[in-house]
């Protein structure tokens, strides 16, 4: 899981699988709280699964600046990316 695409890919199956989501209503421009009525209780299972896909966890605080789909892959993108 190192490209954005793939990071899209396998975020967008966990919502679908975690969340009984239509696949065509995720994409990078949708709102996780209003397109896809995602809660606060739903945001910590996704950490939570991103967490036991990467190995590494999303801190919270950063998690509350995400809104959408992109703002998630960017956040893991950056999560995975070795440190230089």
């Amino acid at each position: 899981m190192q490209t954005r695409e793939d990071i899209f890919n396998t975020l967008r199956d966990a919502l679908v699988e975690l969340f009984e989501l239509d696949p065509e209503r995720v994409s990078l421009e949708s709102n996780l709280y209003q397109d896809l009525e995602i809660d606060s209780i739903d945001a910590v299972d996704l950490i939570d699964h991103i967490k036991r896909q990467t190995g590494k966890k999303i801190a919270a605080e950063e998690f509350k600046s995400v809104r959408t789909v992109s703002d998630v892959v960017e956040a893991v993108y950056r999560l995975v990316q070795p440190v230089a």
